[in-house]
């Protein structure tokens, strides 16, 4: 009977969404991901850190913050409040995902892994602080987050393939090589967070306890690592012109050599300015388009079939633009 299903059960047998709505909505849960990196680096950028001074509450007896609280405050409190609209996009993914027919569970279990990360993010948000900002907790918070972005990005290329077996499309060595650069730039970006956790953006304006390491020291090692994406970048170039793999992988590194030159400039900016508020938050941003890059490159190497055409469940209003073969973005 229909009143014993469960919801997204219900909206399934009413909307049949379109497979370009269901991209979309998975691009959109990207967007978000990096948009709630930017915010979050923003609050720690501006000594917003312990603007709201509890969790889930933003102070003792009050849920918003206080005149007294100031401007520190409204921006902690703005990024909490980005949680929400985060899982409104989430939300709106997994309902069009599981709408979709036929019913892909393969998608709709990266949606709701989606949904669980980012409510063990704001657990971690809440603990962060709770203890004053432990550089620690701050860092893990920050690799949450990529985390969620990873899911993203593998998200939004699954809603534009089929649901084959994967097949390679190069050799063994040549996706070994794609994977030594995944896991050069996961380095990075980790050691990225040991130099916000010991450099001098503690995120609050009163002292606030750093990781006990040479922060400049830190930071050659992660130029250190830049130097080794960047080559495993120009290697896996060469190799796949060698391999004359597809085209799409080949423009896909062409905007990872783009971002990295991007982000190599502004990391020598923020060096040689002392690390100005404006360059480190605009780093920050040019890390995660990395990650997307890299991650992008990396699925490129392998096909599920594309996306096929088939007809809406009895009951469902019809798409309104048909679903098309996946492309290899």
């Amino acid at each position: 009977m229909p009143n014993s299903l469960n919801p997204l059960e219900q909206i399934a047998r009413r909307w049949q969404p379109s497979a370009a709505f269901v991209r979309r909505a998975a691009l959109a849960t990207v967007v978000m991901a990096v948009v709630i990196v930017v915010t979050g680096g923003a609050v720690r950028l501006t000594q917003s850190g312990l603007g709201c001074s509890t969790w889930p509450q933003c102070t003792p007896g009050s849920l918003t913050p206080t005149h007294e609280m100031g401007i520190n405050g409204i921006i902690e409190f703005g990024n909490r409040l980005l949680t929400y609209v985060l899982c409104a996009v989430v939300g709106l993914f997994i309902i069009a995902a599981r709408a979709r027919h036929p019913r892909r569970r393969s998608l709709t279990r990266l949606g709701w892994a989606q949904f669980w990360v980012v409510m063990g993010n704001a657990v971690v948000g809440g603990i962060t602080v709770l203890t004053g900002l432990n550089p620690y907790i701050v860092s893990a918070h920050f690799l949450v987050s990529t985390a969620l972005l990873t899911v993203a990005v593998v998200s939004w290329r699954r809603a534009s393939e089929g649901d084959a077996e994967p097949r390679d499309l190069v050799a063994r060595p040549v996706r070994q090589l794609s994977w030594l650069l995944v896991l050069a730039t996961a380095a990075l970006t980790l050691i990225g967070t040991v130099v916000t956790g010991a450099g001098p953006h503690a995120g609050d304006a009163r002292k606030v306890h750093r990781i006990p390491l040479d922060w400049q020291e830190i930071t050659q090692l992660h130029v250190d690592f830049v130097y080794i994406v960047v080559g495993l970048s120009i290697a896996l170039w060469f190799t796949l012109r060698a391999v004359k793999a597809p085209a799409a992988p080949r423009r896909m590194l062409l905007e990872l050599f783009g971002c990295l030159a991007f982000q190599g400039v502004i990391g020598y900016v923020q060096y040689f300015t002392h690390l100005p508020e404006l360059v480190v938050g605009i780093h920050m941003l040019g890390s995660t388009l990395v990650w997307i890059c890299v991650l992008r490159v990396f699925l490129s190497l392998r096909e599920r079939g594309p996306l096929t055409a088939v007809p809406a469940p009895a009951g469902a209003q019809e798409p309104t633009d048909a679903p098309k073969a996946a492309t290899t973005a």
